[in-house]
């Protein structure tokens, strides 16, 4: 079981600790909330300690900046393609050559300086153990979605994503990984936790309908941007309750 999440942890990380092909990671995507308790214990843990010495302010933009280095800013360039692809208007044709064009657009761009500005206010409003429930929380939500919309998704194309949708259509899998997020979910964020976990769902099968729509199926950077505005939207869920 070490072998395989550390297939898993080094795709959705910088952190090298295993060469595995693809489709072997994809085999054990069920394990991608484990990742996100790792990365939310060691990030969040950076943001309490940092609470207790320095402004708000300032903790998020750590606590930010730290996120996006553990994870590589892999899933914000997802998030910067799927704006691109949406952004573009005629066939689902276009929209997918858009998404696949190595230059970010307009629309890319201003959808990332938006996440990372959300994310810096939302954080900053939060200090302390609540600082740290809501990043693990949030960590560990984000990376079930992924989980979530693979497998309920279709490929738009072949491509990364592909071994991925094919895989976790077992319910098995999804099970498992609904366990794995639940019981942290429920334990760390209790009330709090189950509603977040509520909005994430509800805004997966929202990505989904207007991924179908707009490039009839999803991408890996439809995966990547589900995670990143996943992760936001439950932050904002956290401060606001």
């Amino acid at each position: 079981m070490l072998k395989e999440i550390s297939s898993v942890f080094s795709f959705l990380t910088i952190f090298p600790s295993s060469n595995a092909p693809l489709e072997n990671t994809a085999k054990y995507m069920y394990l991608f909330p484990i990742v996100g308790i790792v990365i939310g214990l060691l990030v969040g843990s950076f943001g309490f300690g940092l609470s207790f010495l320095l402004d708000p302010l300032l903790v998020s933009l750590l606590v930010v900046a730290s996120i996006a280095i553990v994870t590589g800013i892999h899933h914000a360039d997802g998030l910067a393609d799927f704006a691109d692809g949406l952004m573009v208007k005629g066939s689902k044709d276009r929209k997918l050559k858009a998404m696949k064009d190595l230059s970010t657009g307009s629309g890319g761009i201003v959808a990332i300086v938006l996440y990372l500005v959300g994310l810096i206010i939302t954080i900053s409003l939060t200090s302390g153990f609540d600082l740290f429930r809501a990043i693990l929380i949030s960590e560990i939500l984000a990376k079930f979605s992924m989980v979530l919309m693979a497998s309920l998704g279709n490929s738009a194309s072949l491509g990364s994503n592909s071994p991925f949708v094919k895989i976790m259509k077992d319910k098995k899998k999804l099970s498992a990984a609904f366990i794995i997020m639940l019981i942290p979910v429920v334990v760390v964020g209790e009330t709090t936790g189950l509603v977040m976990l509520g909005v994430t769902v509800t805004l997966t099968l929202f990505l989904l309908a207007i991924s179908n729509r707009s490039f009839g199926g999803i991408t890996g950077d439809v995966l990547g941007a589900t995670n990143e505005l996943t992760r936001l939207t439950s932050l904002i869920v956290f401060v606001s309750i």
